[in-house]
């Protein structure tokens, strides 16, 4: 693997400013206490956790840093805090990092892979889930910039199959991420391409001198959660920040961070009603996936 873009799709599993959190710039919206899941039948890390449409399945990915050989997995719905272990998705993994993965709902799925980066530029695979196994895997190169040096390390489709949230980043060899935005693409002539008016609809979003990544957008594309690691904000790690607008067309408001997750939280997830919010949380040296009711 080409180990430079590695350290890019782990450098932000790493807590920026070290301390404890305090209140940051932006407005907290204070929820209710997480509960953690439980995976029955799997005990390693647990990360970038994603609910199907239809509620049966919690794809996650296991620790995203050498020595791990990061691959997608997949549970089975029992309740709404315990999950059901059935193994890794099949058609996916390879020796290279796999991670991040989504899907609409007719079953078509994105994930995050730089098994080919050196050669194409590009990490955003797609295919089709269907019982565990993924057929017709792929590049989805209509999106990348193709330029050394920036790499989409994250991606969030959209339930309708027509819109992808994905994540440009600028980094250095050896030094990880020096820019992280969210960047929004449109399903467009048979292709994805990027939208014209995605830097209008996140300009409050994408917070200069922040790192801006991991998107979850609603199925009415009104409201948008995100992962925000910010030194200047006084939180100590990544914290999840939600934005919102009253109708497609219109810029994201200005976030509110969701206060109560936990010191350390990133990659959040819509459960199929969109009551909950999924999401991973490190305490000690374990990423654990958790859940909370959303006000």
């Amino acid at each position: 693997m080409h180990q430079p873009v590695r350290i890019l799709l782990i450098a932000l599993s790493v807590a920026l400013v070290a301390g404890s959190p305090g209140r940051g710039s932006a407005e907290d919206l204070q929820v209710g206490e997480p509960s953690v899941v439980t995976i029955l039948g799997y005990t390693d890390h647990a990360m970038e956790p994603f609910v199907s449409r239809d509620g049966r399945y919690l794809l996650f990915n296991n620790l995203n840093q050498p020595p791990a050989d990061t691959d997608i997995h997949y549970a089975e719905r029992r309740d709404d805090v315990t999950w059901i272990y059935r193994g890794k998705v099949e058609g996916v993994n390879t020796p290279a990092l796999e991670g991040c993965p989504t899907m609409d709902r007719a079953g078509t799925m994105y994930f995050v892979s730089p098994r080919s980066y050196p050669e194409t530029l590009c990490t955003i695979y797609t295919g089709h889930f269907a019982e565990g196994v993924v057929t017709d895997v792929h590049l989805l190169e209509s999106i990348s910039r193709k330029t050394p040096g920036i790499v989409n390390f994250d991606v969030d489709v959209s339930a309708d199959g027509k819109t992808l949230i994905i994540v440009d980043s600028r980094f250095e060899p050896g030094a990880g991420p020096r820019t992280a935005e969210l960047v929004i693409a449109a399903w467009t002539d048979g292709r994805f391409e990027r939208s014209h008016s995605s830097a209008t609809m996140l300009a409050r979003v994408n917070k200069q001198g922040a790192l801006q990544y991991a998107p979850t957008i609603s199925a009415d594309l009104l409201t948008l959660f995100f992962t925000r690691a910010d030194p200047a904000s006084g939180q100590a790690a990544p914290q999840i920040y939600r934005a919102r607008r009253s109708a497609r067309d219109e810029p994201f408001s200005e976030p509110v961070h969701l206060a109560g997750l936990g010191e350390f939280v990133e990659g959040s997830a819509f459960s199929a009603n969109e009551h909950l919010l999924y999401y991973h949380r490190k305490v000690a040296d374990k990423h654990r996936i958790y859940v909370v009711q959303l006000p």
